[in-house]
């Protein structure tokens, strides 16, 4: 299916899975409460564990994250470290869904150039929610057509690119403190 139809299921909702850097991810658009809810029980994954945003341009997070607690150097930071395979946990806004940031005070974000998310990104006008597509505990696919026949019945569409051929998942760092929270 096309990035048109991408665009769609996004807007309507729906569960999308795509390429990343290093695996395929799981996503719905993040300010859908009941396609959180979808995506969470699909995964299995507990909702105190929060998820993480992904977008193509750091503009597009900032709905979602308080950046009148960070700093300038650490703004700076985010600018050369992004886009990148590199999740920043960053401040996030009192708003938002508990079913994005889990038990946290702070959201896990990371800007992308993998291009089939970039071009969903700028035609949402919003970041896609990212989580490993596979079931809570199992191994993350790492091409559309190693994806866990569970979820491929599961999801409304399967966005067949390429992902950027990172060996691993991303790095997550907390950018007030630096401590890297996933190596």
């Amino acid at each position: 299916m096309g990035k048109k139809d991408a665009l769609s299921v996004f807007n309507l909702g729906g569960l999308i899975a795509y390429p990343t850097e290093a695996v395929f991810g799981l996503g719905c658009d993040p300010d859908n409460e009941s396609a959180l809810q979808r995506l969470l029980r699909l995964k299995e994954r507990p909702t105190e564990k929060g998820l993480i945003l992904l977008a193509g341009e750091f503009t597009q997070l900032l709905p979602y994250v308080d950046v009148s607690q960070l700093t300038a150097p650490t703004l700076k930071k985010l600018s050369s470290d992004w886009p990148s395979g590199i999740t920043m946990l960053l401040p996030k806004k009192k708003h938002i869904s508990k079913l994005l940031s889990g038990k946290f005070e702070s959201i896990a974000v990371r800007v992308t150039r993998q291009i089939d998310v970039v071009a969903l990104c700028q035609r949402s006008k919003k970041p896609i929610v990212s989580t490993s597509a596979n079931l809570s505990g199992q191994e993350p696919a790492k091409t559309w057509q190693t994806l866990d026949a569970t979820l491929t019945q599961k999801v409304d569409l399967i966005i067949k690119g390429d992902t950027l051929g990172y060996s691993s998942p991303s790095k997550i760092i907390d950018a007030l403190t630096g401590d890297i929270i996933r190596q």
